[in-house]
């Protein structure tokens, strides 16, 4: 089965300009490149990514460094043995002064 000129002329602007956003990424992060190109993989499949490692490998660095260049938003979260759900995604909180609930909004 072949492609239409047209189509494979896009894929291959899509693959030139996919290219370049790593290089310009790997200008920041060195030396992590098939990690890089996994992450973006995980973006364009619209599909999720766990980062493992142990402290100082540049995980953050580099899921930030891709956020910015996207100009999207970037948060970290610290998981810890006490982390609850609400505390990702929010709960409500309690005045006394007002006694009245407000939502206070998590990360996520």
């Amino acid at each position: 089965m072949s492609l239409k000129p047209e189509t494979e002329r896009g894929i291959e602007e899509a693959g030139r300009r996919i290219r370049a956003w790593l290089d310009r990424i790997g200008e920041v992060i060195v030396g992590q490149r098939p990690l890089l190109e996994r992450l973006v993989l995980g973006l364009l499949c619209d599909g999720h990514v766990l980062l493992e490692g142990v402290p100082g490998l540049g995980k953050s660095l580099m899921v930030q460094t891709l956020a910015r260049s996207l100009r999207a938003d970037f948060r970290r979260i610290q998981f810890t043995p006490d982390l609850l759900p609400a505390d990702l995604t929010g709960t409500r909180v309690f005045h006394p002064k007002t006694q009245e609930f407000s939502f206070k909004e998590g990360p996520l």
